[in-house]
């Protein structure tokens, strides 16, 4: 039985949590790469990161957009291919423990760092946290950890960008507290991250191997951040994945089709689930730049 299963038969609350959602920097795409059928024009794809305020374990992060380790990594060929094919806006001022101590979230109090999978524009501040705990699936950091040169750049993967204690302050997060989720769910189940039901991780792979997408509920809604099983909220409302073109730095694209499939039936079902892509431009000019509250 989980830690969830636990507290509901104990009749005690699933604690709700505080959201905050930030953009380390962003990157530059044709419209038409990340959205079927959209337009020529380049458009801004912001590298969105969430600080979850959690009543007992404090200031959870959850991926890191950007940083100045991340330009550097990409200084020299074959790295430096990833800002050519992937030209990225970032100011030092924008990364995640920057912004996190603007709002009093000094980078020694987050003792927690969830990874959804280990793209560069989604780990590259990791090394701004000398306290933190990083949790992942296995699967995520087990297809990349041993690849160098042109083969980790096809993952987007940078090994520069993990602390050098990477491995030892990990706690893979294992599927050994499975929690039932409604049946006309698109998803299974979902796995106990905290051991208090207040953040469930589901499998969102495709896109990148073990990707995960965290639901959570604050005061105010319910989310799922579903990383980059999707790159738009409009891509989902209007169920447009992005071209096949997309598809070159994929593991699989089947697996990135089912779980986009999953999103747009979950958003069908669910409409007032409100699904977070991680480079939503939507979400960063009203949610983000524009304030509104979480």
């Amino acid at each position: 039985m989980t830690s969830r299963q636990q507290r509901e038969d104990r009749g005690l609350p699933i604690p709700k949590v505080k959201l905050r959602l930030f953009a380390a920097g962003y990157c530059t795409h044709p419209e038409w790469v990340t959205l079927r059928g959209g337009s020529l024009r380049s458009c801004h794809i912001p590298a969105i990161f969430a600080c979850i305020k959690h009543p007992v374990f404090g200031a959870i992060v959850v991926d890191t957009g950007y940083s100045e380790r991340f330009i550097r990594e990409t200084n020299r060929l074959p790295e430096r291919l990833y800002r050519m094919i992937t030209p990225v806006v970032f100011r030092e001022e924008e990364s995640a423990v920057r912004q996190l101590a603007a709002c009093g979230v000094t980078p020694e109090q987050v003792q927690t760092v969830i990874v959804t999978h280990f793209h560069a524009d989604h780990v590259a501040g990791l090394r701004d946290f000398p306290n933190a705990t990083f949790l992942y699936v296995p699967e995520a950091y087990n297809a990349v950890k041993s690849l160098r040169g042109l083969a980790a750049l096809r993952r987007a993967y940078l090994p520069g960008l993990l602390p050098e204690s990477f491995e030892r302050r990990s706690q893979p997060i294992l599927r050994d507290r499975k929690v039932e989720l409604p049946a006309d769910f698109p998803f299974s189940y979902g796995i106990d991250v905290m051991g208090d039901g207040s953040l469930l991780a589901v499998d969102l792979p495709g896109h990148a191997d073990g990707q995960i997408g965290l639901l959570l509920s604050t005061e105010r809604h319910d989310y799922l951040l579903c990383a980059d099983a999707a790159w738009s909220s409009r891509a989902i409302r209007e169920n447009r994945p992005p071209h096949p073109l997309a598809g070159l730095i994929m593991p699989d694209r089947r697996q990135y089709r089912d779980s986009f499939e999953r999103l747009v039936r979950l958003h069908e079902r669910y409409p007032t689930l409100r699904i977070v892509p991680s480079h939503c431009p939507e979400i960063w000019g009203k949610w983000i730049r524009g304030g509104e509250p979480l």
